[in-house]
């Protein structure tokens, strides 16, 4: 197993299939790409099927538990279900997709051995849900997230960006969640230093406080310091997890993970350069690639912890430039 220099195990790998989507997303920064969105039709950039597989491969060799395929939009890969069939078998597969395509594959997906997803929707309003994703699919996205259930992939993770324009939208979403058996919500922090438009960002510290005051019991997440609140419905219990990145030293100094971009890049964090395009590169190649990656890598995504003197300290200067808070409304139309 790899260790980076600040004592941190790899044991998990996000791969993107593709940088090619079918919504349009006015948040989206593709993995920390930025958006490079183009035609739906497959791309020569793209890692083939065993390029993939012998990343993974190696991954595995590596004692990399577990990886979660992701886009743009995975599912326009017409060989994912082989991709996640022939997957190393030591090695938990799940996927993120925006469920548009989940109705007529979610259960060919579990027989090739997909264990999780995770289904982006970040408002139940289809006019608001259109506006946010330029996309008119609504209604294919609640029959995916329908579909992923009965093919026996739950529970099923909702993920919701929080920035202003779905704040107003988190009581539905929570609402959703407490009253549809099987289902979790997944508030995710912007982050403009990566997605641009820092005039979008709001304190997510007014998101835990409404979720502290609706929720029946909190618990924290060490590993990353998350908080999970868990709010009772007619029919049972749903449970909401804020995902805060920014300025939480314990998400980063938690993390387990590398990516690998559609290109077959490899990038220690979301937000640092790419490395080593893999595509062509031998398995003792890639394998040199991974340990030299993993060996590089920050213990802070962007530039909010600097070097001086030996020891890594906030970058006070770059969080004051990169993060500007908004106000956005989190109301709900109380019961």
């Amino acid at each position: 197993m790899l260790v980076d220099g600040f004592g941190r195990e790899l044991t998990e790998i996000r791969v993107s299939l593709t940088d090619r989507c079918n919504f349009d997303c006015v948040y989206c920064h593709n993995e920390g790409l930025g958006d490079t969105r183009g035609p739906m039709a497959p791309q020569d950039e793209e890692m083939s099927t065993e390029e993939v597989l012998r990343v993974l491969s190696v991954a595995a060799d590596l004692d990399v538990e577990a990886v979660k395929f992701t886009g743009g939009e995975p599912m326009l890969r017409e060989d994912l279900e082989e991709i996640v069939r022939r997957a190393p078998e030591s090695m938990a597969v799940s996927l993120t997709t925006n469920g548009s395509f989940l109705p007529d594959r979610a259960e060919g997906l579990v027989e090739a051995g997909l264990e999780r997803v995770n289904v982006s929707q970040d408002a139940v309003d289809p006019e608001a849900f259109a506006e946010i994703t330029k996309s008119g699919a609504y209604d294919r996205v609640i029959e995916g997230v329908d579909a992923a259930l009965e093919a026996g992939l739950d529970p099923v993770k909702l993920n919701m960006v929080v920035f202003e324009g779905t704040a107003e939208y988190i009581p539905e979403m929570v609402d959703r969640v407490a009253e549809r058996d099987g289902l979790r919500l997944q508030l995710i922090e912007y982050m403009p230093e990566i997605a641009g438009h820092p005039e979008w960002a709001i304190d997510i510290e007014r998101v835990h406080e409404w979720l502290a005051e609706r929720a029946d019991r909190i618990e924290t997440r060490e590993m990353h310091d998350r908080k999970r609140y868990f709010v009772a419905g007619d029919e049972g219990e749903g449970m909401v997890e804020v995902v805060d990145p920014v300025e939480n030293e314990t998400f980063c100094e938690n993390c387990h993970r590398v990516r690998v971009t559609h290109d077959g890049s490899l990038k220690g964090c979301l937000n640092r350069p790419r490395v080593h395009p893999m595509g062509e590169l031998t398995e003792p190649e890639i394998r040199a690639a991974f340990r030299e990656v993993v060996a590089d890598r920050v213990p802070y995504y962007g530039e909010f912890m600097i070097e001086d003197d030996g020891e890594w300290i906030r970058n006070d200067e770059y969080v004051g430039e990169q993060l500007v808070v908004e106000e956005a409304p989190i109301t709900a139309d109380d019961d």
